[in-house]
């Protein structure tokens, strides 16, 4: 059965969840109900910062959508299987406006994630970003005296796909953000480090803090749960659009291939 929630800053936490079709189309933020997910603290998360949200598994809200957040909890197997039941996965993959996937929903934008959860094979996830996830490093955890699961602050470290916060090529979901930010982390499993890493964090070993492709980002940490940083983050993505964020693309697109085009004059020059 499909679900909707629609809540505003102005409302009370105990306000009643049923609402009219006309009510769910002032939301021009969508979460994404994987019906395994905490839902609430990143709905609240962003009601604090003022945003119409709609927590829905209905496919042409998704759709409709200005923007869309895929949060997660749990294992990958159980959350991609819920997609797959509600039918979700060619219409997330398909998806043009911005999207942000939040701890567990940054990894299921990956190729597969290792975390079999007691089967056999390894998961496979939604494809969108070409990296796989795996557990964090046992043996270096251990050495290091760290435990798993890497839980609590942790430091960013802005990737040069990101270039930095005071840089124009800087990735819009990181605007304002200084390097070496701290942002809260509860997880076991990682991306690596990769072309498609916009900020980076080391816990034993260097592992992708967020990831991104054209109009889909993922950050493994927790934004709701990381104070001022986190809502500026929150805050980022809620100012972003399809056309924003192909402009901010194409731009960035151009840069690097000025700056590639200059490094290969200097080489020819050299």
């Amino acid at each position: 059965m499909q679900q909707d929630t629609l809540l505003t800053a102005s409302q009370q936490l105990t306000a009643s969840p049923q609402i009219t079709a006309n009510e769910s189309s002032d939301a021009e933020t969508v979460i994404i109900d994987t019906g395994c997910a905490n839902l609430s603290s990143v709905r609240f998360a962003f009601e604090r910062l003022g945003a119409k949200v709609l927590v829905t598994d209905d496919k042409a809200k998704i759709k409709a959508a200005k923007r869309v957040v895929l949060p997660g909890v749990g294992t990958a197997g159980v959350a991609m299987a819920s997609l797959h039941e509600k039918g979700l996965v060619e219409l997330i993959q398909g998806l043009t406006q911005p999207m942000l996937g939040v701890c567990l929903g940054m990894q299921m934008l990956a190729a597969i994630s290792k975390e079999r959860g007691g089967k056999g094979q390894d998961c496979e996830c939604l494809g969108i970003i070409p990296t796989d996830i795996c557990e964090l490093d046992t043996q270096l955890l251990k050495a290091e005296g760290l435990p798993l699961p890497h839980m609590g602050w942790n430091q960013l470290k802005l990737t040069t796909n990101s270039q930095g916060a005071n840089s124009p090529n800087v990735h819009p979901l990181f605007a304002g953000i200084e390097d070496g930010s701290y942002v809260y982390f509860v997880h076991s499993y990682r991306a690596p480090l990769s072309e498609f890493t916009l900020a980076e964090c080391t816990y034993g070993e260097g592992f992708s803090a967020a990831i991104g492709k054209g109009n889909f980002m993922g950050v493994q940490f927790h934004p709701e749960k990381s104070a001022a940083v986190g809502a500026q983050i929150l805050r980022n993505f809620l100012q972003m659009d399809e056309l924003q964020m192909n402009k901010a693309l194409m731009k960035k697109a151009l840069q690097s291939s000025s700056a590639d085009g200059q490094a290969g004059a200097n080489k020819a020059d050299q």
